[in-house]
């Protein structure tokens, strides 16, 4: 029978639930048992892609096509599983399938209402992931604060999960913030309590809170929030300021949680965990011997969290190399306006990150054309393959008003269109080309080498493709394709003669782990290293 770990917050939101999930996870994979991830949003978006990046953080995009919130990267790259649509449930998708069964006649007449429909279709959805994933344990993130009005009916609804499964089946593991006041070294325990009185006001006692803090919790802190709580100390943990998020699991390793778990959710588990790949991979990443300067060049790059996976992925394949990366993060509109010699001199590689629109077009062009002309390695993401061949076509082809036809619809050099599939879209949610896509690359190239295969899938997400007029004229000028997919979009370009400047139509992020990096970025920073 599966098991259920339901994971709530407390005081403020990005409290940390998500890396605490994906560690607790990690930690009983550690032990041998199956583990999947739900991650619970009460937003009424349908899903995150709709979203500004600014407003939630990157879309996380699964195989199978969903656009998700951010935490199911950090469950996939914990727990080394793929997630799918069925991960992520939303309050849009709850209220939207309510909505369709009232309007088919299914409830028979009855007054559809929060309760029970609203709640049984919430637990259906949980419960159905345990029937897809066939894990032994699931994790339930609910987003959001406890307090909020919108998690109400999920908190509701876990609630009556705990009424309905059997005594053992289900935990809940509470995370809010602890205060510390620098002037006075004191931890302040007083917003953790009200959050606890919230969740016990709507039925649920927490069985084991995480306090989430800028350094360790005493002991003494431990019995005051106790006391408090109807928490004992030893059910009570602390998650601190670390370096880097996968030294989560390690320091909850050390404090005995997921043994505390396993004896709550009568499971046994007798022997050692098996985690020593991922200490070597946490030392990796603070031991590098050599330091790279790269620059990441977004529209988004306030937040930092738009470009979530990318970021990571650096980080896996330097920690594999023994390089210690320095991101420097530029927003392209601070490029369209001064010299790119200045922002860019002294970098070692040069990241175009995606994105959508027009604003900061011209930025990433001009950061193009100097990793370009200056024998810069360069990594092109989606939008970063699409400007590079705008950027190829201006001023290598000479065709000096090209564009892509997302930016100037008028332009008379359209080397990037939209997509025919995407013409006949009427509905912007949930219809770009998304998800795994077959790439068969060509025998000889960087890209290939890089994979050492000739087909490989990677993940999607856009409506535009480099234009098919213009490929034959492209190459003849030395530009390679060196990918394509089945019905022969461009995937994957390169350039001859050059250090390295690849890009390709796929986010390669998304699949990139911590002992597995992804080939396309691991291939980047050695070229850097070179």
């Amino acid at each position: 029978m599966t098991k259920f770990i339901i994971v709530t917050g407390g005081v403020m939101s990005s409290v940390g639930k998500g890396t605490v999930a994906a560690s607790i996870g990690l930690l009983l994979k550690a032990r041998g048992y199956k583990v999947s991830v739900v991650k619970v949003d009460p937003y009424i978006n349908v899903d995150a892609g709709t979203m500004n990046p600014y407003m939630h953080g990157e879309v996380f995009v699964t195989d199978d096509g969903a656009e998700t919130d951010l935490d199911l990267g950090h469950y996939e790259r914990f727990l080394d599983i793929n997630m799918s649509k069925y991960n992520n449930v939303t309050a849009g998708k709850v209220y939207f399938e309510v909505i369709r069964k009232e309007r088919e006649g299914k409830y028979l007449g009855q007054t559809v209402q929060i309760i029970p429909h609203v709640t049984d279709e919430i637990k259906y959805m949980i419960r159905r992931v345990a029937d897809v994933d066939k894990a032994d344990i699931i994790i339930v993130e609910i987003g959001g604060t406890v307090g909020d009005i919108e998690s109400l009916p999920f908190l509701e609804a876990v609630r009556q999960m705990k009424l309905e499964e059997d005594e053992g089946n289900i935990v809940f593991v509470h995370i809010a913030l602890v205060e510390y006041l620098h002037v006075t070294g004191e931890l302040k325990t007083k917003p953790l309590q009200h959050s606890v009185q919230e969740l016990r006001r709507i039925g649920i006692q927490p069985d084991i809170i995480i306090a989430r803090s800028i350094v360790a919790l005493d002991d003494d802190t431990k019995k005051k929030i106790a006391l408090f709580t109807n928490v004992k100390p030893e059910n009570i943990f602390s998650s601190y300021d670390v370096s880097s998020s996968y030294e989560v699991p390690l320091i909850l390793e050390n404090q005995g949680l997921p043994l505390n778990l396993l004896k709550k959710l009568n499971m046994k588990y007798d022997g050692k965990a098996n985690l020593d790949s991922w200490v070597k991979f946490v030392k990796s990443i603070h031991d590098g011997n050599k330091t790279v300067k790269i620059a990441l060049v977004g529209k988004y790059t306030k937040l930092k969290d738009s470009y979530l996976s990318i970021k990571e992925a650096i980080y896996h394949a330097a920690a594999m190399l023994d390089i210690k990366p320095e991101l420097i993060w530029i927003e392209s509109t601070d490029l369209e306006n001064s010299s790119v010699n200045e922002k860019l001199y002294g970098v070692n590689g040069i990241i175009v990150l995606p994105g959508f629109g027009k604003r900061g077009v011209e930025g990433k062009i001009k950061a193009i054309q100097y990793a370009r002309e200056n024998n810069v390695p360069y990594l092109g993401i989606c939008y970063g393959l699409q400007l590079a061949i705008v950027e190829y076509a201006r001023n290598v082809l000479g065709l000096k008003d090209a564009n892509t036809t997302e930016v100037d619809p008028n332009t008379p050099y359209p080397v990037v269109t939209l997509l025919d599939d995407q013409k006949r879209m009427t509905q912007v949610g949930g219809t770009m080309r998304l998800g795994a896509q077959k790439i068969i690359l060509k025998d000889g190239t960087i890209a290939y080498s890089l994979y050492n295969k000739s087909e490989v899938y990677e993940r999607h997400r856009h409506r535009y493709e480099v234009n098919p007029t213009y490929v034959d004229k492209l190459q003849k000028s030395g530009l390679v394709v060196s990918g394509v997919s089945e019905n022969g979009l461009v995937e994957m370009i390169e350039l001859k003669n050059h250090k390295f400047f690849v890009a390709t139509q796929a986010h390669p992020e998304f699949k990139s782990r911590p002992l597995r990096p992804s080939p396309l970025f691991l291939g980047f920073l050695k070229a850097i290293i070179s």
